[in-house]
């Protein structure tokens, strides 16, 4: 092997050793140029509150990526793709939210703009600035943030809240709550507040094709509650619905003290001011009187009555109001001065008016609780004579009724001692009957009494009868009993006796039943002598035998 085979491999390591810090120390400030360019020119923080508009501007120089997109069509955000990466030049819609961000102020445009707040009560207005031009005759456009095709007033409001809205293509303004007057009639807009007794009469300014409304005054009223309204859609009449009272008054002479003046009958004096209800009646006579009205409107009725007389002052006012005066005086003309004064001609002509005022508002949805005349006031000069007489009248009858009074007291006292008398004879005679019941009663105890005992006898008879006879019968039933009992081992001995041929072949067996079972038989033989001489040898045997057993 050569000199030169071995050079190689012995200078690598050389100059490894002489690169390998430098690649190092390079790529380290590369890093560390990187980081501070990343730290100071490209960094963003975006505080809370604010958001960051990006505008992407492309690369600065032709060799670079980014430098030949073309620019977004103006009044249009640029294109990006999936991934969010810029297709176009120019606004990116998406915003970015507070922290930090690194973005080159090279290839991109950076601002921070606040964040739109929408207070309690308050309303936010979208216009877009963005999109196709509306069609002709368009007030508001459909849509929300960030997914608009038209430009215009957005119809959908923004209620209370933070939202990140993009200058460029949005303008936000808040609204709180609108009012517009015209004459007595008050429209509100914005942030609506309907209090609870109140409903909301709802007027579109424009035609609502989603939810099929058109312009003008709704038939369903809003219940109580908030509600975000855009100004430009709709407007609101606020109805105090449900009854409310209504009094026209004619007005009184006062004292300078302001205290009513009464003529000697108690009638307040009126003045001479135009004031109440007043006409002539049918004889000529200035009548006047007072009207009490319990009137209202309700939910169903409302937005009718708005659209026709504008709002509830308007509906008192122009309605109610003369409705009342016209009918009391096309009715009361009709009558005399005394037809008004007189009881029954009075209270009927009072009950005509409320019936007649209660038709007129049920023509025209308005609901009548309570119509009231509650004061007639008749000229003196024709109160005076029908005054006197009835006082006159009065007074007979006064003294009609103190008569009556008097012979209602004498009757009085007859029928307390009628009476008195009915209840001492009541108790009499009360008495009387409980002695009569209490002996009556008596009797029949003892009759029962006696009539129990009699039966009990009879009963003890039958039953000691009962008892003969059952012991009688017990007796002979006993005497069979035994009787047969007899015969029976009578009969049993007879066919014993028979089964065995003889009475002493039977005898034999019962005595050899009678023998018990361990009975032990033993056999000697004696010879010629006599029993006694061979007892010995009995005794003898008998005992060794025991002595065995034993054992």
């Amino acid at each position: 092997m050569s000199q030169d085979s071995y050079s190689t491999p012995t200078s690598r390591p050389k100059y490894a050793a002489i690169y390998a810090p430098t690649i190092v120390l390079l790529a380290v400030l590369a890093v560390s140029a990187w980081m501070i360019v990343e730290w100071t020119v490209n960094y963003v923080y975006v505080p809370t509150g604010q958001s960051l508009l990006l505008t992407y501007k492309g690369a600065p120089l032709p060799f670079l990526p980014g430098y030949f997109l073309e620019n977004s069509s103006p009044g249009e955000f640029a294109k990006v793709d999936e991934h969010g990466s810029p297709l176009q030049k120019g606004v990116l819609s998406q915003l970015r939210g507070p922290g930090r961000h690194f973005y080159s102020p090279i290839w991109w445009g950076r601002e921070l703009i606040t964040d739109v707040v929408i207070k309690p009560k308050e309303v936010g207005i979208v216009t877009s600035k963005i999109g196709l031009p509306a069609p002709q005759g368009t007030i508001l456009v459909e849509g929300e943030l960030d997914n608009t095709q038209y430009k215009g007033t957005l119809r959908k409001s923004l209620g209370p809240g933070i939202y990140r809205v993009n200058n460029y293509a949005y303008d936000v303004q808040i609204v709180s709550t609108e009012s517009t007057k015209n004459g007595n009639q008050i429209k509100y807009s914005g942030w609506v507040e309907i209090l609870p007794g109140y409903v909301g009469v709802v007027t579109n300014q424009v035609d609502n094709p989603d939810h099929q409304m058109s312009r003008g005054i709704q038939k369903n009223t809003l219940p109580p509650g908030n509600y975000p309204l855009n100004p430009k859609e709709q407007q609101i009449d606020v109805v105090n619905i449900g009854f409310r009272e209504m009094s026209i008054q004619t007005e009184h002479k006062t004292d300078s003290q302001g205290n009513t003046l009464f003529d000697e009958y108690g009638e307040p004096i009126i003045s001479n001011t135009s004031s109440g209800i007043s006409f002539p009646s049918k004889d000529g006579f200035k009548i006047s009187m007072d009207f009490t009205a319990i009137w209202g409107v309700f939910p169903a009725e409302a937005a009718d009555v708005i659209s026709q007389y504008g709002n509830i002052n308007a509906i008192r006012d122009k309605v109610v109001i003369p409705k009342v005066e016209s009918i009391c005086r096309n009715m009361g003309s009709r009558l005399g001065a005394t037809e008004l004064l007189v009881g029954d001609s009075r209270q009927a002509f009072q009950q005509n008016v409320s019936e007649e005022f209660k038709n007129e508002l049920d023509d025209i949805d308005i609901t009548l609780l309570y119509g009231l005349v509650r004061h007639i006031y008749i000229p003196q000069e024709i109160r005076d004579p029908i005054q006197k007489s009835f006082i006159a009248d009065e007074l007979t009858l006064t003294r009609q009724e103190e008569e009556k009074a008097a012979a209602t007291k004498a009757q009085l006292r007859r029928a307390i001692a009628e009476v008195t008398t009915g209840v001492k004879t009541v108790i009499a005679d009360t008495e009387r009957l409980i002695q009569t019941k209490m002996a009556e009663a008596q009797k029949q105890s003892q009759e029962i009494n006696a009539e129990t005992i009699q039966k009990v006898a009879g009963i003890d008879k039958e039953i000691a009868k009962l008892e003969a006879e059952a012991t009688i019968t017990i007796g002979q039933a006993k005497a069979n009993a035994q009787k047969m009992i007899e015969e029976a081992k009578a009969q049993k001995f007879k066919l014993a006796v028979e089964a065995f041929g003889s009475p002493q072949a039977y005898n034999k067996w019962v005595f050899a039943n009678g023998l018990p079972d361990d009975m032990q038989l033993d056999l000697f033989y004696a010879g010629e002598g006599t029993f006694w001489t061979d007892l010995k040898g009995f005794t003898e045997t008998m005992v060794g035998k025991q002595q065995a057993e034993k054992k």
